[in-house]
């Protein structure tokens, strides 16, 4: 999470003295050289309220998650905050992954002019691009800083997984099922010339992507359907019988990492890469291994996460307005707002106002292509996804009031 401090209203009236009062926002936390805001815990309750609603929650339901989520808004907002500055500690780069993602996101947007393209995303993303940017950037060091000092520390013995494995043999049992990435060139409203050159690109994309690119990669720089490019050209598993004739004989008889030859649809070249592929019955150890491993340190992970968590505040300058709680304090730790004159003022400037930024919380649902279903991004090898249709188929925080001070003269 980045910095951003929002002047929510700033008044100017007349008093006996003829001094102005502005009405700025009211600082909750300090975090190091960071600040948390009121105001942005009362927007992540917003997006947090739109989150649930849209998973389908009302009345009691959704106020009682609210309420367990408002728990912890603090808590989240800290533990952001720590992460990204330790990934500065830790010197950790990725303006070179911002870089490709960006680009990619403008090809595929087909707009080449810089402003217009900044234009597009705030549009698309509801926030200015160099917010977006930002938020990119921090959620990418927040995932490397918990690879490199969490997960990659993980080890699970090879016995455990072999009798967890023996134990859940059941949770094994599949149906036949391919996972796929795609890469679409479309052919709409093209004439027989643009048709012809858009074969040539897919089959020039085929050879590179059998040559050895990253077909990810290739999905996110080349694709027309911007969703799924998104997303590497990721879908979700199908069974036999979901997917047309002419797609399902040939991913059906391939193995993982196949890449089809250009698939002629209706609205343009399809190729397809076998992620993964399961045979119908149990699956082996081998097999699943790999799934074995992930179910195994999902708990580890979040006790682990959870207690280095503690450990970036034992070590950071934290200290926290009376009426707010930060659920995942560290035991012991004194937090208290002591001495106000050692945090920063609040009133702020407008130049100041101007230079942090709001960021937006990103729900991605995905379109399944040429199957006219939507899904939510599956987990990279589930054990038995959801099937997906496919029309070319045979089947909040307290409220303590804001901080009023008189400006200096």
């Amino acid at each position: 999470m980045y910095r951003r401090i929002i002047l929510l209203l700033t008044a100017s009236i007349s008093v006996a003295a003829a001094a102005d009062v502005h009405i700025v926002e009211e600082i909750v936390a300090k975090v190091n050289s960071d600040i948390i805001t009121r105001g942005e815990l009362v927007r992540t309750s917003q997006e947090i309220g739109a989150e649930l609603r849209q998973q389908g929650l009302t009345g009691v339901k959704l106020q009682q998650a609210l309420r367990e989520k408002a728990a912890d808004a603090l808590r989240d907002q800290i533990d952001q905050l720590l992460l990204v500055q330790k990934a500065k500690d830790l010197n950790i780069n990725v303006d070179s992954e911002i870089t490709k993602r960006l680009a990619a996101m403008q090809v595929q947007s087909k707009i080449s002019d810089p402003d217009k393209f900044h234009d597009f995303i705030r549009e698309q993303m509801g926030m200015p691009f160099e917010d977006f940017k930002a938020q990119v950037k921090n959620q990418l060091l927040t995932q490397k800083v918990i690879g490199e000092e969490i997960s990659s520390r993980i080890v699970i013995p090879e016995p455990d997984k072999r009798k967890y494995y023996d134990a859940h043999k059941a949770d094994f049992v599949r149906d036949e099922q391919v996972f796929l990435q795609q890469i679409l060139i479309s052919t709409e409203g093209k004439t027989p010339e643009q048709i012809t050159a858009a074969e040539r690109k897919a089959k020039d994309l085929v050879a590179r992507a059998r040559k050895g690119e990253k077909f990810s990669d290739l999905a996110a720089t080349n694709s027309d359907d911007l969703e799924t490019a998104r997303n590497g050209g990721e879908l979700p598993g199908f069974k036999r019988g979901q997917l047309m004739k002419q797609i399902e004989d040939t991913v059906f008889a391939q193995k993982k990492g196949y890449v089809t030859d250009p698939i002629r649809i209706q609205n343009g070249f399809l190729i397809l890469r076998v992620i993964d592929r399961y045979e119908k019955g149990q699956a082996t150890y081998e097999e699943v291994e790999g799934e074995i491993n992930e179910k195994m340190m999902m708990p580890q992970m979040n006790a682990k996460v959870r207690t280095y968590l503690t450990k970036l505040r034992q070590e950071a300058f934290l200290e926290i307005k009376t009426g707010y709680v930060d659920s995942g304090a560290a035991p012991g730790k004194d937090t208290s707002w002591k001495d106000v004159a050692q945090l920063k003022p609040q009133t702020v400037t407008k130049e100041e106002v101007a230079s942090h930024k709001k960021r937006k919380k990103l729900l991605w649902i995905i379109p399944i292509p040429w199957t006219g279903g939507t899904v939510k991004k599956p987990a990279a090898t589930p054990a038995q996804p959801a099937a997906a249709p496919t029309p070319a188929t045979a089947a909040p925080p307290p409220a303590s009031a804001p901080a009023a001070a008189p400006s200096q003269p």
